[in-house]
């Protein structure tokens, strides 16, 4: 048995209005962090760490965050990750902890997309969130290649010619969603969605359409992680953190199979041994969803279905709340809201804690699984949960 399975708990968490806000990501993730506090039944005074992430133009965040709560603490530091970095928080939380850095660590995040990107026509048109100065200066945007969605676009392209993959097939993956979404007051988009409703939308890079996409979403949220021995006093339920495991395809999107095959496969293995688990055992998944393409590409590489077989899988109903792998059971960054998969962090964590009526709970629900999935399409993190 791995030292640290089921050692370490997330006692709390907490989200922020999601959507159009208005509000600056360090306000949200302010209003999310409180509300993880409240719901452990603590205050920042009971805070000695903080691991969190926010907009890339702001120098040192976890101090600008620490300041903001008003507190000092023994362990901080900012990640840089991409969507990878939220599930690497609660990881660095654990390690902390255990090494005695600190007892009670907060991770979150917090991003004003919907706001940055509405502030005049010019932010809207170009929708582009990396900061002037981190953007490529040659080899990508006087060829036509702008941002994430045409990047992403190249592993979709070639899932779809290497084993036959269509634009139904992500369909299924955006509809599922959806309907997970209109379970979900907090979530962004609340009007339903059918596959030929996705069919019909306008494109934005082929192959992926405006539903193969997710959200510009002001929003933010955030877990309180602390021993499983002191989160048994506190005020929520605690959810155990059974194992976790991180891979990264630095050598690039392009190299080799990265395309095919994201760091799921190897972060999976890893934290599947140290949670004494595998792909059977999980009840619900709670994927990185920044395109359609890339849930199947994951869901392939956790072992949910063998490598090319993930059009199947989905077209089965696997993801929706009755199927066989209830997913994204919020509505995902494709519905619910874009907050760089923190947001399935919080959903993994409430389904264990069986807080939702019939209509959202996924049933029996004991496992969870999260990924997180970023840094230009090379960074992945994986974090498996359990029922306390």
């Amino acid at each position: 048995m791995h030292p640290l399975r089921d050692k370490y708990a997330i006692a709390g968490t907490g989200k922020s209005p999601l959507g159009q806000v208005g509000l600056n990501s360090m306000a949200l993730l302010e209003i999310a962090i409180q509300n993880a506090l409240d719901e452990a039944g603590l205050t920042v005074k009971d805070v000695d760490g903080l691991v969190v992430r926010g907009a890339d133009d702001i120098y040192a965040h976890h101090q600008v965050m620490a300041e903001r709560l008003g507190i000092d603490v023994n362990f901080s530091t900012s990640l840089d990750n991409g969507g990878a970095s939220q599930i690497m928080a609660i990881i660095l939380a654990v390690m902390a902890i255990d090494a005695g850095m600190a007892t009670t660590v907060v991770c979150g995040y917090g991003r004003d997309s919907w706001t940055r990107t509405h502030r005049n026509e010019r932010a809207r048109m170009g929708g582009n969130l990396v900061p002037d100065s981190q953007r490529p200066r040659e080899h990508g945007p006087e060829f036509g290649h702008f941002g994430a969605v045409s990047h992403h676009a190249f592993g979709a392209t070639r899932h779809m010619f290497e084993f036959g993959t269509t634009r139904e097939d992500f369909a299924h993956i955006s509809v599922a969603f959806r309907e997970h979404a209109l379970r979900n007051p907090e979530a962004q988009m609340k009007k339903p969605l059918t596959i030929d409703e996705y069919l019909s939308a306008r494109m934005i890079v082929a192959p992926f359409g405006l539903y193969d996409c997710s959200l510009n979403s002001d929003g933010a949220g955030a877990v309180v992680v602390t021993s499983l021995e002191r989160a048994r006093d506190l005020r929520r339920r605690p959810v155990l953190i059974k194992g976790f495991a991180t891979h990264n395809n630095t050598r690039g999107f392009i190299a080799d199979d990265h395309m095919l095959v994201t760091g799921a496969r190897k972060a999976g293995e890893r934290a599947y041994a140290m949670a004494g688990l595998g792909p059977q055992d999980v009840d619900t998944a709670q994927i990185y969803d920044c395109f359609t393409y890339m849930v199947m590409a994951q869901l392939e590489d956790y072992g949910f279905c063998k490598k090319g077989e993930g059009g199947a899988f989905v077209r089965s109903g696997a993801l929706r709340l009755d199927g066989a792998l209830p997913t994204n059971t919020s509505g995902g960054q494709l519905s619910e809201a874009h907050v760089e998969g923190m947001l399935q962090i919080v959903e993994g964590a409430r389904q264990l804690q069986g807080i939702y009526g019939p209509d959202r709970q996924v049933k029996d629900a004991e496992i969870a699984l999260v990924s997180g999935h970023g840094g230009n399409q090379v960074c992945h993190s994986s974090l498996i949960l359990g029922r306390a």
